[in-house]
């Protein structure tokens, strides 16, 4: 079985619990201390076994870390698990996981080879929002309802909003439809990619 990461929570001495998304659920597991154990980090991507338990949780075992390259970058790797983080908030109070977000972040992951960090996170976050149904294309204020012109702010989940409705940042209107309708963030500059990754910590 194969999955990535998106939680290790200490529990007692080393032992800890594991959260980790698979292609059809969140799995939590308990992993016991061991000289022999292979470190795991929030992040990685494993090939492991699960033995299960009737008294407990499942205990994880033979964990082989999948790795990739870009691990060793540390501006990769801080937007990828702050990305885990945001995603299992998300994520872990839903009975079932469809396979998209999985096959998400084998995208992201692949694209973490060559693309900027935060470019790769910003495109998988318009996405997510997309599949979700939850991407509001039709630009029109959170606050008043009314239709967003040339300028426009968003807010948590990419909400759009007038400048003067709110005091977040200010984006070109069609700079951000272009986003929204493409998940491609070339045409952006690195300030609006700063400013929208902001806005994406804030919360899915």
């Amino acid at each position: 079985m194969q999955g990535y990461i998106l939680r290790v929570q200490k529990v007692r001495d080393e032992d800890c619990l594991v959260f980790i998304l698979s292609k059809e659920q969140l799995i939590k597991c308990y992993r016991f201390y061991g000289a022999r154990h292979p470190v795991i980090t929030q992040g990685f991507k494993l090939d492991f076994e699960l033995v299960e338990n009737s008294n407990f949780l499942p205990h994880l075992r033979g964990t082989m870390h999948l790795g990739f390259k870009w691990l060793f970058y540390t501006d990769r790797l801080l937007a990828w698990q702050q990305f885990m983080r945001l995603l299992y908030e998300h994520l872990k109070d839903a009975s079932e996981i469809n396979e998209f977000y999985y096959d998400l972040l084998e995208d992201c992951a692949l694209k973490l080879e060559k693309q900027n960090p935060k470019r790769t996170i910003l495109e998988a976050y318009v996405r997510l929002l997309e599949f979700e149904g939850r991407l509001n294309k039709e630009m029109n204020c959170l606050f008043c309802d009314g239709q967003i012109g040339g300028q426009i702010s968003l807010l948590r989940g990419f909400l759009p909003a007038h400048p003067h409705c709110t005091s977040k940042v200010v984006f070109d209107t069609k700079a951000i439809n272009e986003l929204f309708e493409t998940a491609k963030s070339a045409h952006l500059d690195d300030f609006a990619i700063n400013q929208l990754y902001y806005i994406i910590l804030e919360g899915l």
